[in-house]
């Protein structure tokens, strides 16, 4: 198994695979990533991550049945793995104690629109 780091990129397409269920596949991935992000993304970059993603073992992956509408293609279904659950709540853990942090000294960070 390849290192365990998490990328920005890769916790954010584990999270959209979590969202997604059984419909998370390349280009569901893709728009939902694009939906929540507000960020154009390439199909390439979302395979780069899910390949990496399988490799560290964080994604499981199996084919779906062939449908007319792909042209006889299958698509290539993402679902998270055990690492890939706890991998996301580590994260999830590492980043609510940061923030805690953050709320008990006097420095204020607020979000605004421009």
């Amino acid at each position: 198994m390849k290192g365990t780091h998490l990328g920005e990129f890769e916790e954010l397409v584990l999270l959209i695979v979590a969202i997604l269920g059984e419909g998370a596949y390349g280009v569901a991935i893709r728009d939902e990533l694009e939906i929540q992000s507000g960020r154009k993304i390439s199909i390439g970059a979302v395979h780069a991550a899910t390949n990496r993603l399988e490799d560290k073992g964080f994604l499981k992956s199996w084919f779906g049945e062939v449908t007319l509408q792909r042209g006889g293609k299958r698509k290539k279904i993402y679902q998270l793995s055990p690492l890939g659950e706890r991998s996301l709540k580590e994260s999830k853990d590492l980043r609510n104690r940061l923030w805690d942090l953050i709320s008990t000294k006097s420095v204020s960070i607020t979000t605004t629109e421009k």
